[in-house]
């Protein structure tokens, strides 16, 4: 649409004021000034959608955004009623917790998207007014669609897109906050049983409740997994590519093909066969035991202490691979005068590691160790498939000893269906991986230079 040059400086609301009687009606029959300066299509879409709306206000959104705040009152079960004489027993229909949610969270989006047609209706309206104030032609709808297919094109683009991340993420991302500040556990499932709103109840039964002795401890292993995790995995491979880019070793080209089979193989069957290969009947203690060096099997995976060193050395076998790739790539495009020039005033290949390979490593890849860092935080299949939480702890609620956070979050949803408090998980988790992630991205070298461009 043509675009007043006044635009910027009349607002809505003065528009409204001083516009004539079809503008100032806008703001109660949508597009009325439209279809009153001859834009029918338009004026008739924001009409219907204006109906459209007040329709299912009153027929739909009252009743869900009711449903949003109760969760339902009838549940669901069996009454006695008596037909000809005859009492029988007859099923009632109860209320269902979720959908009701799901429909008011709906309906609340549903209102907000109207809200937003009905403020595009009032910004039409005032448009009208300053083109008829300069005098200027009012452009038709073909006009209109033209400027949506050319200067516009990236915001038709992006309609439709944005439509299925309304949908697909931010009502389920809502929806799942809403979960923990429920009582939605195994006690009330729906629709058998309604739950209902309980506040901050789960915050405080996971903090400070009977929860904590389970939280804090697992919390404490996903910390210490994810820096050890990561740390492993980005020295090591920070030093096996230093030795295969040494000068004078032959065969570079095999090492590195070597090295990057683990990554050619597909994690959950490299973890599968970990698993059975360390397993207290496994390959790896029937041979030990048969040359002689153990007469019990080694618990690799079946005590608490062995079992977390396994999961970070069988992480390192699958994750330094990843990282010599990088750091090789670092190391092949260094300035090779900078190391020559501190060879020649007689550095020591540490101190050239130390003063010039490492800084240029480091501030590469700091962006990187951080995506690691909140990766580990989540690694899901490593611990599921190696261990799969265990070995069991008879302290801990629906977890065992090597569980992570979200091993745990997973347990508490398939195995105990407890929803509420594993939405609470959910946002802790989201909670501390943003606020590390911002933290220290915000404090590197590579963030520096970029805001100092």
């Amino acid at each position: 649409m043509t675009q007043s040059s006044l635009t910027p400086q009349v607002s809505v609301a003065e528009a409204l004021k001083k516009g004539s009687w079809d503008i100032k009606l806008s703001a109660i029959i949508m597009g009325f000034a439209n279809l009153a300066n001859k834009q029918f299509v338009k004026g008739t879409l924001f009409l219907l959608s204006e109906l459209v709306f007040l329709i299912a206000f009153v027929s739909q959104i009252i009743p869900a955004i009711g449903g949003l705040f109760t969760l339902g009152t009838q549940t669901q079960g069996m009454t006695t009623k008596t037909i000809d004489g005859i009492k029988i027993q007859v099923a009632v229909d109860g209320d269902n917790s979720m959908l009701m949610l799901i429909f008011g969270l709906a309906s609340l989006i549903f209102c907000l998207v109207f809200a937003y047609i009905y403020w595009c209706n009032l910004k039409s309206a005032r448009n009208l007014y300053l083109l008829k104030q300069e005098g200027q032609k009012i452009p038709s709808f073909k006009e209109d669609f033209v400027t949506l297919a050319n200067g516009r094109f990236h915001m038709t683009l992006m309609a439709i897109p944005l439509i299925g991340v309304l949908l697909f993420t931010i009502l389920p991302l809502i929806y799942m906050i809403c979960l923990a500040f429920t009582n939605f556990d195994h006690n009330h499932l729906p629709p058998k049983s309604l739950f209902d709103w309980v506040g901050l109840a789960n915050f405080g039964n996971i903090l400070s409740g009977r929860m904590a002795g389970t939280f804090f401890p697992v919390f404490s292993w996903t910390l210490i997994w994810a820096v050890f995790a990561t740390v492993t995995n980005f020295f090591f491979g920070i030093v096996l590519a230093l030795l295969i880019n040494t000068k004078g070793l032959k065969w570079k080209k095999m090492w590195r093909t070597i090295f990057v089979i683990t990554i050619a193989v597909p994690q959950f069957i490299s973890l599968l066969i970990m698993r059975n290969l360390l397993n207290d009947e496994g390959p790896l203690n029937a041979l030990l035991n048969k040359i002689g060096l153990i007469h019990d099997p080694l618990p690799f995976l079946s005590d608490p202490l062995w079992a977390k060193f396994s999961i970070i050395f069988v992480n390192m076998w699958i994750g330094i691979p990843f990282t010599m790739l990088i750091a090789t790539g670092i190391i092949m495009n260094l300035p090779s005068e900078q190391i020559e020039a501190a060879e020649i005033d007689g550095a020591s290949k540490f101190q050239v590691f130390k003063s010039i390979t490492f800084p240029q490593i480091l501030l590469i890849m700091t962006p990187n160790l951080i995506q690691q860092f909140i990766g580990n935080i989540n690694n899901f299949n490593v611990i599921y498939l190696l261990t799969g939480g265990g070995p069991t702890n008879s302290e801990y609620y629906q977890a065992g000893t090597t569980d992570l956070l979200v091993t745990w979050l997973y347990k508490l949803t398939v195995t105990a269906a407890d929803y509420n408090l594993a939405s609470v998980i959910g946002i802790l988790i989201f909670t501390v991986s943003a606020i590390f992630s911002l933290l220290a991205y915000t404090r590197t070298a590579s963030y520096k230079e970029g805001a100092a461009k």
